[in-house]
């Protein structure tokens, strides 16, 4: 990130834990859980009937009155990342289309979106009526459905569940005509996507750029999947807000939410020039792609994590004892944070002792293509605030844990935060974030 200095000028989020980046970060200062027994549909007889759910909204009060009729086609994903990119440019002060069309105060083919996605499920009510009629003998019969279940399915229903359409939605509402793209890399989507949209400024293809991602995983399928995988908290008893705890020695897995966060990134120079508050400054970005040998679980040294961190690490031209605080990927499953805890403490070495590792998924939930976003949203907050929240939910390290996780809340200054994560099919992403100050960067 040398070329050119990219800032954060906008933050936006949807969360378990409110439907605004305030409400967030207020949780999670408080240290509040948004995870709960499931409302989305009845989970009896699932083996986990928790999940971290919006608040309830209603999409009207997101969209412009011209753009209501899309909301039809709109599943839950693309309405959580219309919601938090409302948000984002609001608060950068940006004046689009969908804010204002008689006040626009930017060039339309100068602003870009890069967003992560995930596998969107359909709505089964939607589908319902199409199987229905598609069964013979008791079993699903793929030649009546081809006959005479399609008839039953809405020709644009497609449109709705395409991971591509939450930017699509997004840059038609906000009149985006700059490089768009969407990344499906499951939870290291909104990392990478955060990179490739500070890169693209970066080399001038784009002044201004919409990032972050969305997803929504309370789904039947999504969640029987999870189950499948083995990766949920199973048949808990205790209070929903203690399931989720990552890293801990009484870790049993991960509690799955649904959630958006969105933020504008802009070329320095620009955001100076019409005096927009900057909330922080991207300084290094990572990548990695290395699978291991079993494909529901991280490699046992997390070795793509390592790679990932280095990266941005170098990209930010910092060391690991530069660092203030750390949002890890943390989900809660066992071999999995031992996993990227060995990552954590190869990259950080002697500074493991002093550097704060702050899970948010406790109280957030694995959201999984918008979790990355919402941890930059949140080491944004920590930085302007000067506050590490308290860890939820973590009283012993899993054995052989050193990382240093703060049961306490601590006030620090707090330079240089990284955010990471991974992924089961081996793409792991960092991302770097500073405290803007004028002068050069570094």
């Amino acid at each position: 990130m040398e070329s050119v200095r990219v800032v954060v000028t906008g933050l936006g989020a949807a969360s378990p834990l409110g439907l605004s980046v305030e409400e967030m970060w207020a949780g999670l200062e408080a240290g509040r859980c948004g995870l709960g027994r499931i409302e989305a549909f009845d989970p009896t007889g699932l083996p986990c009937e928790l999940a971290g759910e919006v608040p309830e909204y209603r999409m009207r009060d997101y969209v412009p009155k011209s753009h209501r009729k899309a909301t039809k086609l709109m599943c839950r994903d693309i309405e959580l990342a219309v919601i938090a990119a409302l948000e984002a440019v609001t608060a950068s002060g940006l004046v689009t289309k969908g804010i204002d069309p008689d006040a626009i105060n930017i060039d339309p083919a100068r602003v870009g979106i890069t967003m992560g996605a995930g596998m969107i499920s359909c709505d089964m009510a939607e589908l319902a009526p199409a199987v229905a009629v598609s069964v013979t003998d008791g079993e699903f019969d793929i030649r009546k459905w081809g006959r005479d279940g399609l008839e039953h399915v809405t020709p644009v229903w497609l449109l709705k569940y395409l991971p591509n359409m939450l930017p699509c939605h997004v840059g038609i509402i906000h009149d985006i005509q700059g490089p768009s793209n969407t990344i499906t890399c499951a939870e290291a989507s909104a990392h990478i996507a955060i990179g490739e949209a500070a890169q693209v400024i970066a080399r001038g293809d784009s002044d201004i750029s919409l990032a972050g991602g969305a997803e929504a995983k309370i789904n039947p399928f999504m969640v029987v999947r999870q189950c499948l995988f083995d990766r949920v908290v199973r048949d808990y008893d205790g209070p929903p807000e203690t399931a989720c705890r990552p890293f801990d020695a009484q870790a049993r897995g991960a509690v799955f939410g649904e959630g958006a966060g969105l933020l504008v990134l802009e070329n320095l120079e620009r955001a100076q020039d019409r005096g927009a508050k900057i909330a922080a400054e991207i300084a290094g970005i990572g990548q990695s792609n290395s699978q291991g040998a079993l494909y529901d679980r991280l490699e046992p040294d997390g070795r793509g994590i390592q790679i990932a961190i280095a990266k941005a690490l170098d990209d930010a031209g910092i060391g690991p004892s530069e660092l203030d605080l750390i949002i890890p990927h943390g989900t809660g499953v066992p071999e999995d944070d031992r996993a990227e805890a060995k990552a954590l403490e190869a990259v950080l070495g002697a500074a493991v002792e002093d550097v704060p590792v702050w899970p948010t998924k406790s109280m957030l939930g694995t959201t999984g293509a918008a979790s990355g976003a919402l941890d930059v949203v949140a080491a944004a907050k920590a930085i302007s605030e000067g506050i590490i929240p308290a860890a939820q939910n973590f009283s012993a390290p899993a054995a052989g844990g050193r990382l240093r996780i703060p049961t306490e809340a601590e006030k620090k200054e707090i330079r240089y935060a990284l955010c990471s994560s991974y992924t089961h099919g081996g793409q792991t992403a960092a991302v770097v974030i500073k405290r803007f100050e004028e002068g050069t960067a570094g």
